[in-house]
């Protein structure tokens, strides 16, 4: 699990990182909107650097700005963006988001987190892991609120959660006059039960919102159509 994982245009090296690479973050900085051509973007809870890294690689966004707590994950940060083709427009915050929106005056345009969501309180042995995927460490109340702080009036929040935990994000997110326009729920198969929401959020109303689905494997290790068209500009062997 420590090796390199290299995509079509970076590699992520993740040795030092709890959360490694997943399809979490992949689908995420995938489905983003950035049609709206966003001049900055902000990563909260980076891990890796991935969705920034990806987000470099979809966008011609002058500032990627990433926030990361871990130490250990900084510096992984930090050491992939480097290595990258753009680090010249990559930058990790070594902090959280309470101090970070105390200090930081600026507005984004465009904001993505793959927020931990484990809410029952796990222990798989490994402390680091389990900070990591523990909500007590972002709960989404702060989440939301740092978010409505640091988003600029059309700018543009993406964030994937559990499905179960939908409707709670969105009341959350009401409650910061922040809106839905955007909502894709993810099923592993065809026959599985919904497991993600990825959903967009902004200062503005959408009217009769309908969350569309995507499927990622027809069968084990064949992946759909839509998952492929969405992840094939990342996935080497897509």
């Amino acid at each position: 699990m420590n090796k390199p994982f290299n995509f079509k245009q970076f590699t992520i090296n993740q040795d030092q990182c709890a959360m490694k690479v997943g399809t979490d973050g992949v689908l995420l900085g995938a489905w983003t909107n950035i049609e709206f051509h966003p001049f900055s973007v902000l990563d909260i809870g980076a891990g890796t650097g991935l969705l920034s890294l990806m987000l470099a690689q979809r966008s011609s966004a002058q500032i990627i700005d990433a926030l990361e707590i871990d130490d250990d994950a900084y510096e992984q940060c930090v050491e992939n963006f480097e290595a990258s083709p753009w680090g010249d427009r990559l930058f990790c915050y070594h902090a959280g988001l309470d101090e970070f929106v105390d200090e930081i005056e600026d507005k984004y345009d465009l904001i993505i987190s793959n927020p931990p969501f484990y809410a029952e309180n796990v222990t798989s042995g490994n402390k680091q892991r389990d900070i990591a995927r523990s909500n007590f460490s972002l709960p989404f109340e702060e989440l939301i609120e740092g978010v409505s702080k640091l988003l600029s009036e059309t700018g543009k929040f993406s964030v994937i959660i559990p499905f179960k935990e939908e409707k709670k994000l969105i009341a959350i997110a009401l409650a910061h006059k922040l809106y839905p326009n955007r909502i894709t729920q993810v099923k592993g198969s065809c026959t599985s039960e919904i497991k993600r929401s990825l959903i967009e959020f902004s200062f503005s109303k959408t009217e009769n919102l309908n969350p569309t689905g995507l499927v990622i494997e027809k069968e084990r290790h064949s992946y759909t159509k839509d998952y492929i068209h969405l992840t094939k500009d990342f996935y080497l062997k897509m």
